[in-house]
């Protein structure tokens, strides 16, 4: 009696060592299970395969959560190889650059000759080239400071030309700055097309080598912006070959991805935007555009070669000792006193120097009086205190200047 009780309470009998095939083995589980549970055939077909499709799909699910996991776990070690790899090949020593240059002298007398008589040489020297020249830091030196880097390269070219010839007038100074801008000039094109050379990018658009010479001259976040874009577009090339990508178009969006930062207008409009127009213009492809205008998110990445331009970008500008935070501000806000004091009628032009602190302003004499550069001098002032965040008050200077000339 008990024997039977204990036999008919037992689970599926064990068929697995019995000579049969899958077919029959599963007709025996399936007159086991009617005989247990006393339910129809039919029913205890569909409650088997019921079981069986659950037992089927959460082994699914485990195998395919374990098959994520380690894909995610190969892809993110693989991204670690390429980031590596690609950093190593891109490596580039980095000084900060920061607003001023020095020019030796080779004795002090100098100092007087380029003051000049009741200091006219001075003026005229920073009237010319917008730069503050300080000329108490040292005895036999001369402190050049604008956030200008172009310009301070030209008032250092017209200064040595200067000292070197050693005759110091407001007609010389002028005639020195103007071959100074000649020879920027043409500086500027060959940094352009050595930038291009060592990108590995050939059959630009001079207007861009124009834009790339620039490069030499300008910084961001006080990190030079030629030796940051030939880094982000040797990290993009790299990884966009490793990834099987458009290697061309990755290092062309990558070198070109600032160009909007040598272009007036950059501190209102954002570089990004003006990237993007720039390269239009030049008619460059649409997927190029968008992966060189979007490293900042200011538009959506349409390729992968977009996300590859801003990774490399970040990679750059997150090098530790490449960036300093302020000088991005202080340029923007350098940018906006020259701007505010040029848009004011008979404004010839504006320089601000002494890190923001004074704002000269050079007026067309036939169209503002000595009457009207007093209420121009307050206008601006109080436009530049309305406008621009600034530590401490900002000094305006207007400059009117009247000449004649007779020639027998």
């Amino acid at each position: 009696m008990n024997d039977k009780k204990t036999k008919s309470s037992s689970s599926f009998p064990a068929f697995a060592g019995d000579d049969v095939s899958i077919e029959e083995l599963r007709e025996k589980y399936l007159s086991e299970l009617v005989r247990l549970s006393g339910l129809s055939r039919d029913d205890a077909r569909k409650k088997l395969l019921k079981e069986l499709d659950q037992d089927l799909d959460n082994e699914k699910a485990r195998r395919v959560a374990e098959a994520e996991e380690q894909t995610r776990q190969t892809a993110d070690n693989r991204a670690k190889d390429i980031l590596i790899s690609a950093m190593e090949h891109a490596a580039t020593d980095y000084v900060a650059e920061y607003t001023v240059s020095v020019v030796k002298l080779p004795s002090e007398e100098f100092k007087g000759k380029i003051i000049g008589k009741e200091g006219r040489n001075i003026r005229a020297l920073e009237r010319a080239t917008g730069v503050e020249f300080d000329l108490d830091e040292s005895p036999n030196e001369i402190r050049l400071s604008s956030f200008d880097p172009v310009r301070r390269y030209i008032a250092r070219l017209a200064l040595e030309r200067l000292i070197k010839d050693g005759r110091i007038q407001p007609e010389r100074i002028e005639a020195a700055v103007a071959t100074a801008k000649e020879d920027a000039a043409r500086e500027i094109r060959k940094e352009g097309e050595q930038t291009a050379v060592e990108a590995g990018l050939g059959g630009l658009p001079s207007g861009i080598i124009e834009l790339l010479g620039r490069f030499r001259f300008r910084t961001s976040y006080g990190q030079n912006l030629a030796k940051h874009s030939l880094e982000v577009a040797k990290l993009g090339a790299f990884m966009a070959a490793e990834l099987g990508l458009d290697v061309e178009l990755t290092k062309t969006a990558c070198l070109l991805h600032d160009i909007g930062k040598v272009s007036s207008g950059a501190a209102e409009e954002g570089h990004a935007r003006l990237t993007r127009k720039i390269l239009e213009r030049f008619n460059f492809p649409e997927r190029l555009v968008n992966a060189a205008a979007a490293h900042h998110g200011d538009e959506e990445k349409k390729s992968a070669e977009a996300e590859l331009v801003a990774m490399a970008d970040a990679i750059s500008g997150a090098r530790p000792g490449a960036r300093y935070e302020d000088f991005e501000g202080y340029v923007k806000r350098i940018e906006n006193l020259e701007k505010i004091a040029k848009s004011f009628s008979g404004v010839e032009d504006a320089y601000a120097i002494s890190a923001g602190r004074e704002v000269r302003v050079i007026v067309k004499p036939e169209e503002i009086s000595d009457e009207a550069a007093a209420g121009l001098a307050h206008d601006i002032s109080v436009q530049v205190g309305r406008e621009v965040v600034t530590p401490g008050g900002v000094k305006v200077i207007v400059i009117r200047e009247s000449r004649f000339e007779e020639t027998t």
